[in-house]
């Protein structure tokens, strides 16, 4: 199984462009899927550069109902009609970070081939994505200020649209985009649902913040590094996870913890 980070906020392909946002391309022995689609159609470029045809994906998912993860979406059809698009229903619901929106477009939920869901979907014996996290434990506190908006009210996200994927082959992976409930949460869920913990984890931690950490905030990151080391799975991190959060977690958890950038490959 091989992994291509299409879209990530830092360069590790001077010939790929980056931006804010996070796109996979996976593939393994039967299927290729696209794990979210970046903020843009520059995921689609970065694709035809490292030489990926994504007119070929089999499926996409899509993580979570944020532009960052979905601005690709559109441009990722008009190449691939044939490719069943998985997201969970609520992701279509007006999300908000303070007054900006920042929930995917519109136009998303009307393409072809959208399959919305309500809950688990299984897709084979190998393949499946989850949601239903309920937990509490270390949950981002970035997290404040999101918000879902009904009926023209805020009210604090607590990101039922939030889905994960999980491939098992020679290597169990576990693919989040943000994991805004928490990745210990998300930990949690996927060992109620599979048992144990998968060999390798590929998601953001959402513990980016400009205006840096308090100490109770430093002492979250600092603790979730402890729980994620002692797991024994390796995970890879970037996009939300923020360069600040990664130079805490990295001592305590050495090479359990690698940081992606765009254009990389990861072989499992």
């Amino acid at each position: 199984m091989q992994v291509t980070v299409l879209m990530e906020d830092t360069c590790g392909n001077p010939e790929c462009k980056y931006e804010h946002g996070l796109s996979l391309y996976i593939e393994t022995e039967g299927y290729r899927i696209l794990a979210d689609a970046g903020a843009s159609e520059q995921s689609l470029d970065n694709a035809r550069i490292l030489g990926i045809d994504l007119s070929k994906v089999d499926f996409a998912v899509l993580s979570h109902g944020h532009y960052d993860h979905s601005g690709g979406l559109p441009a990722f059809r008009r190449v691939n009609q044939d490719a069943v698009i998985y997201m969970q229903r609520s992701a279509l619901d007006d999300y908000y970070h303070g007054e900006r929106y920042i929930g995917i477009d519109k136009q998303i939920g009307r393409l072809p081939m959208i399959e919305l869901l309500s809950g688990n979907r299984k897709i084979n014996n190998d393949i499946s994505i989850f949601t239903g996290m309920t937990g509490h434990k270390f949950c981002p506190g970035s997290n404040h200020g999101l918000s879902r908006r009904v009926d023209g009210k805020d009210e604090q996200d607590e990101f039922a649209h939030e889905q994960c994927l999980v491939i098992h082959g020679d290597k169990k992976l576990l693919v989040s985009g943000c994991a805004h409930n928490g990745i210990l949460n998300i930990l949690d869920r996927y060992e109620e649902l599979y048992g144990g913990v998968p060999d390798v984890v590929i998601s953001g931690f959402h513990m980016m913040q400009r205006s840096g950490y308090t100490a109770e905030e430093q002492e979250v990151i600092l603790k979730t590094a402890e729980e994620l080391d002692k797991s024994g799975a390796i995970f890879y991190t970037g996009h939300c996870t923020g360069q600040q959060a990664i130079d805490l977690m990295r001592p305590i958890m050495g090479e359990k913890l690698v940081q992606i950038h765009c254009g990389m490959k990861i072989n499992l």
